[in-house]
């Protein structure tokens, strides 16, 4: 049965090797059901009903994608999107998160509308190969400067608008510990190393004090218990954006930019994976990708309806495939083990925020290695990419950085002389981020 559900002998793999690989590739991404929570819940989200959706959404849309094109690709909430949705749409900007999900509905919608025509290849083309780079390494400085800032390592100053906080204990002394600890681990190639590294800091954190009495980390009453309700977000979404013209001019610009980190991570990550995995065409083209980007679109309207920030394909997936997984049936098994992992959410809840910062920050440097490919000679290319990859940390703002970038970009291609350096999409985005900038100011 499963031979001739997932095509294993087509795909030269056996079941045992892609039962390996789907808990090779749950142990690289099993982070996010603690980071995620700990993320959203700075928006006012019940944390407890959070570690349930992430894990039933990534589950679900796990096993979409597995049934849908038998790629050995996993799900789960977006690690920058949710930071942009927290710290951008709904802390910066005030919007409540009811809709701050609604716009999230909005974007899965269009992302579905344009999987199933033409128009995903004109989106994608209206952005230039540099910017890409630059807003996937921009979105890396900044959940890793919103870990260190989550860990006390930096605070606000006064005079220097931030510096350092004290490192000599407490969280921002674990913080570096577990920075540490998880870079060595991925350094020698250890799975699971941002899991491990948070379980050492969340040891560790048992018996150091936090101040007040308390340690940094407090035991659970139990270690295992039933899945928390989902009903605190379950179906909580609201569309009053839809209900006035500021409404819209605030919302259009924070749903563009939505779908443009949807888009560009999704596609990133299924090249980058599928190529691994040898699934590829030799002319560089993927076989299924319309029905990939179906299911990750689905995978975001869910999200959405569920009660948490934009779900999307997983690097982390690589891993999986460099285990031996090449089918569906690797993402099976991720899926099966998300799941089984509720029946662990007292010990999820309790990981600290001193845990999960070194996570955010790990993963900042891995999205930052992509900055190496820009063309830093060109200054067509350099300046729109710095900007971008500057703005995003430190104006907060994922949506404030491309904005800015591809205003850049466009002033650049007209004023030398090389106005198909963008095309027509490009230049309409970025003239609504530049309506957006002067009709209601910056994304605050």
């Amino acid at each position: 049965m499963l031979d001739s559900l997932f095509k294993l002998k087509e795909n030269q793999t056996t079941a045992g090797r892609e039962l390996q690989a789907g808990l090779t590739t749950f142990a690289a991404m099993a982070y996010i059901l603690a980071v995620n929570p700990a993320i959203l819940a700075n928006a006012g989200m019940d944390r407890a009903a959070l570690v349930t959706v992430t894990a039933v959404t990534a589950a679900v849309s796990t096993l979409l994608m597995a049934l849908l094109t038998n790629y050995p690709i996993a799900l789960a909430p977006g690690m920058g999107i949710n930071a942009f949705f927290t710290f951008t749409i709904v802390l910066g900007k005030g919007v409540p998160w009811t809709e701050a999900l609604g716009m999230v509905f909005v974007n899965g919608v269009i992302f579905l509308v344009l999987s199933l025509t033409g128009w995903r290849e004109r989106i994608i083309a209206a952005i230039p190969h540099s910017l890409k780079l630059a807003l996937t390494a921009g979105i890396g400085l900044f959940i890793a400067f919103i870990g260190l800032k989550n860990a006390g390592v930096i605070v606000a100053h006064p005079a220097t608008l931030v510096a350092h906080g004290d490192l000599t204990g407490g969280p921002a002394a674990l913080c570096l510990l577990g920075i540490g600890v998880t870079g060595i681990l991925l350094a020698r190639r250890v799975p699971g190393a941002m899991v491990l590294g948070m379980l050492v800091v969340t040891l560790v954190g048992l018996f150091t004090p936090a101040g007040e009495g308390r340690n940094v980390t407090q035991l659970p009453a139990s270690i295992l218990g039933l899945p928390a309700s989902p009903e605190p977000v379950l179906l909580k979404l609201t569309f009053g954006f839809l209900g006035s013209t500021d409404g819209l001019l605030l919302a259009l610009p924070l749903i563009l930019t939505l779908l443009l980190v949807d888009l560009f991570d999704n596609i990133g990550t299924l090249i980058g994976v599928t190529k691994r995995a040898g699934l590829l065409r030799p002319d560089g083209t993927l076989p299924k990708a319309g029905r990939a980007l179906v299911a990750d679109s689905v995978a975001t309207v869910l999200s959405a309806l569920a009660g948490t920030s934009t779900v999307v394909s997983y690097i982390e997936s690589a891993s999986g495939v460099a285990a031996g997984g090449r089918t569906g049936l690797t993402s099976l098994t991720t899926a099966a083990l998300m799941l089984g992992a509720l029946f662990l959410t007292p010990l999820i809840l309790m990981v600290p925020a001193a845990a999960t910062a070194p996570a955010l920050v790990i993963v900042g440097v891995l999205m930052m290695q992509s900055v190496s490919e820009i063309d830093l000679g060109d200054f067509r290319e350099a300046l729109p990419a710095v900007l971008t990859l500057l703005s995003i940390p430190l104006m907060f703002s994922i949506a404030e950085g491309i904005g800015l970038g591809l205003i850049a970009a466009a002033v650049l291609a007209l004023g030398t002389g090389s106005p198909r350096r963008l095309n027509v999409v490009g230049y309409v985005i970025a003239a609504i981020f530049l309506a957006q900038f002067l009709h209601l100011g910056p994304f605050r």
